[in-house]
């Protein structure tokens, strides 16, 4: 499979890469700096620099071609504005599936948030503007005709990944590593597994490839 990553240098992004790179496919990722090239060359992926917030869809689109899904791994990053958790959260993802679509790319995957869709419509509190960006992003992603699949990780952590996970429409508050979100990907991607779901995704005691069988879709 060739996929691309949008948000192609962050640690997750990173370690998706790997694995795919590892099993014999092509991870092509999406960075907005130059510099972070040849970290995705180390981890096994192919840097292409496309600046979400610049593009339009149908250029986009025309930069997907050959690509068989698409995972949106993007974010505006801690200490980001207001501003930027919209245009990159939201409308980075709803720009990838606008490209997707065009592109004739039906297999989609979102890394959203645990808690997303209990934003307060009354703050104005980052974090609050955050949960708002990545539930509309989610929103806009399910009502399209795309195999998606929406993964809403509890906090991250950098610990070595267990390849145990708990996965559910509501799992309760948690930790997962960041390798085990990259081993969700993977496994959802290679497998076809976790299509039309929305979940969280914390540690567990279910194998990764056992627990996206079993979620509800």
């Amino acid at each position: 499979m060739r996929i691309a990553i949008a948000g192609g240098h962050g640690a997750i992004a990173l370690l998706t890469e790997k694995r795919l790179a590892e099993a014999g496919h092509e991870a092509v990722a999406i960075i907005r700096n130059p510099d972070h090239a040849a970290d995705v060359l180390v981890a096994g992926g192919i840097p292409v620099v496309i600046d979400l917030e610049a593009v339009d869809a149908q250029t986009l689109a025309r930069d997907l071609q050959g690509v068989d899904a698409v995972v949106f791994a993007a974010g505006a990053g801690p200490g980001s504005s207001a501003e930027r958790k919209f245009s990159v959260d939201r409308d980075g993802a709803v720009l990838l599936a606008d490209a997707a679509e065009l592109a004739g790319i039906r297999r989609f995957v979102l890394i959203s948030s645990m808690g997303a869709d209990d934003w307060q419509p009354d703050s104005d509190d980052v974090f609050q503007v955050y949960l708002r960006a990545k539930a509309e992003a989610d929103s806009s992603v399910k009502l399209r005709d795309l195999d998606y699949t929406i993964i809403r990780p509890g906090g991250l952590t950098d610990e070595a990944g267990t390849g145990l996970v708990t996965l559910a429409r509501s799992t309760g508050r948690g930790t997962i590593p960041r390798a085990d979100v990259a081993a969700i990907i993977v496994a959802a991607l290679l497998d076809g597994t976790g299509i039309g779901s929305q979940f969280e995704a914390i540690a567990g005691d279910t194998p990764v490839a056992e627990a996206l069988e079993s979620v509800l879709y």
